[in-house]
């Protein structure tokens, strides 16, 4: 398979250049929740409370760049911005829901238990 070089990096296939797109830490679940509504950077923030005030603006500010997410600032005191997904970013929520069900199910192929990811049905104890 041929490699091929975009902004300066050197990708060896098309599923590697997907996951510098969406892939890592922050950038998937970033877009998984904004698959249902626009948010504001305190309310992505407040949802994923180990992610970093820098780190949040850093991945946001490149899937801006990527076309995934649009950023809107309202001339408002103060400023308000919200961000949702692109036409682009809505292309990639299957892609991400597909690979969090496949994490599920490593999750529980491995015994990993937790109450947020697998809660008990009600009337069971």
């Amino acid at each position: 398979m041929p490699d091929f070089t975009h902004d300066g990096h050197v990708y060896y296939n098309p599923l590697e250049f997907a996951m510098a797109h969406i892939g890592g830490t922050w950038k998937s679940p970033i877009l998984y929740r904004l698959k249902k509504e626009k948010q504001r950077f305190s309310e992505l923030k407040k949802s994923m409370p180990h992610i970093s005030d820098r780190q949040l603006a850093a991945t946001l500010r490149d899937l801006e760049k990527n076309r995934l997410v649009s950023r809107k600032v309202y001339p408002e005191v103060p400023p308000r911005t919200e961000y949702a997904l692109t036409k682009r970013g809505e292309t990639a929520i299957p892609v991400i829901e597909t690979l969090r069900q496949f994490g599920l199910e490593m999750m529980k192929d491995n015994g990993i238990k937790s109450e947020f990811y697998f809660p008990r049905k009600k009337g069971r104890k």
